[in-house]
């Protein structure tokens, strides 16, 4: 599997050199600096991809895309989405042109990846990324006042989102909401309270299957163009994979993922596989669905959550959580030998490791949530160890 990192730009505390010290080879970045919606020019393309290369000596290059970001107006259906489909076709075909062909991307209504804590303080001073259900309900319940909301909770989440809520300063409340939107990773836009209760309202009557026909729709509009260009686009998981602040969620669960790939049958139409998101949620059979879905896998986070009855979770160290790493890790290096087996040239999958602690020097430094150096450097080390040693054993090439 090819060894990779995402980086953000320029503006990441973790340099470059740190990638090749920490022994990856390819580099998981995006254009951050041009709004949603608009065209990624060559120029653009091939400036970022001389910042990669810049020191030769590093072998560093560009894998994959993460991640080409889709208009919210395409999520909602909203309007005439001409120019919208045009824009990212022609960014597709411009990095086509310069060689970076798989674009990760998701589908997520109005947030990202979603947590309640940034900094949750671990045995001997490290620090991990954490949702805490009963903040979570505190914020969707009386500091959003989502209409509604305290049915989408239990009991004894509201009595503890309340009792949180009571004490909670306002340094405490403006923290949940920075957290909550630090799960959109340079992105362009962030929300306030009214900008955010703006977007659920243009949300107002999409369900599931609303949903579910606008990504059909952005699928046939932009799978036969990856085809014809050698694209492969790899869709990813909620996170966490469930509904959140009445917002829908379409890319949950095995069912999901069928969905997706059967709509629009093609290779092409693919999947990241984050085992930290479809790991959170308590339906699914991560392994299962490694398996299911392997040939549809383009690009791979690997990393570990471990969930508590009320749907709280946490991040873990990459091998422990609730997730067997060791059968998933297994069943992707069997699923590149059946490429390597069929003359793809492209078998190699590329991986990251995803969402590391923060440890040692790294602890303060002012890394992206989840993307600190070190806690990833150690990530990477363990699960270069279980390819290693499942390679070994299996006679499955790495």
């Amino acid at each position: 599997m090819e060894q990779s990192w995402r980086w953000f730009g320029p503006g990441d505390v973790v340099p470059l050199h740190a990638i090749r010290q920490a022994g990856a080879s390819g580099v998981v970045t995006a254009l951050h600096q041009v709004p949603y919606g608009e065209i990624w020019s060559i120029e653009a393309i091939e400036a970022r991809k001389a910042e990669i290369g810049a020191d030769a000596s590093l072998g560093l290059h560009w894998n994959v895309v993460e991640s080409l970001p889709i208009h919210e107006r395409i999520k909602l259906g909203e309007g005439n989405l001409t120019s919208l489909f045009d824009n990212y076709r022609q960014s597709m075909r411009n990095l086509a042109a310069c060689g970076v062909r798989t674009i990760c991307y998701n589908f997520m209504p109005v947030v990202d990846w979603t947590r309640t804590e940034l900094a949750h303080a671990l045995p001997g001073g490290g620090r991990a990324l954490r949702f805490n259900a009963h903040q979570y309900a505190a914020f969707d319940c009386f500091m959003l006042a989502r209409p509604g909301a305290e049915a989408d909770h239990s009991e004894d989440v509201l009595a503890r989102a309340r009792s949180w809520f009571a004490t909670a300063s306002d340094q405490d409340k403006a923290t949940l909401l920075a957290s909550i939107m630090a799960g959109l990773p340079g992105a362009f836009d962030r929300y306030d309270i009214p900008a955010l209760r703006k977007m659920l309202d243009r949300y107002k009557g999409i369900d599931v299957d609303g949903l579910r026909a606008n990504l059909a729709r952005f699928l046939r509009e932009v799978i036969p163009l990856a085809e014809e260009l050698g694209i492969r686009m790899a869709i990813h998981p909620d996170d966490p994979p469930r509904p959140l602040m009445g917002l829908p969620r379409i890319v949950s669960s095995a069912e999901d993922l069928a969905f997706i790939t059967e709509v629009v049958d093609a290779d092409v139409n693919g999947i990241t596989f984050c085992t930290g998101s479809l790991g959170a949620g308590v339906h699914n059979d991560v392994t299962g669905m490694a398996r299911r879905f392997a040939s549809r896998i383009h690009f791979v986070h690997l990393r570990n959550v471990a969930k508590e009855p009320d749907g709280s979770f946490m991040e873990a160290d990459h091998l422990g959580g609730d997730t067997d790493m060791v059968a998933v890790i297994e069943a992707l290096l069997v699923e590149q030998k059946r490429r390597l087996d069929g003359g793809d040239q492209r078998w190699r999958l590329p991986f990251r490791p995803d969402h590391g602690h923060e440890l040692l020097d790294d602890v303060g430094k002012g890394s992206f949530p989840g993307y600190s150096a070190v806690g990833r450097l150690k990530g990477l080390a363990e699960l270069r160890g279980v390819m290693t040693a499942i390679s070994t054993l299996k006679s499955l090439p790495i």
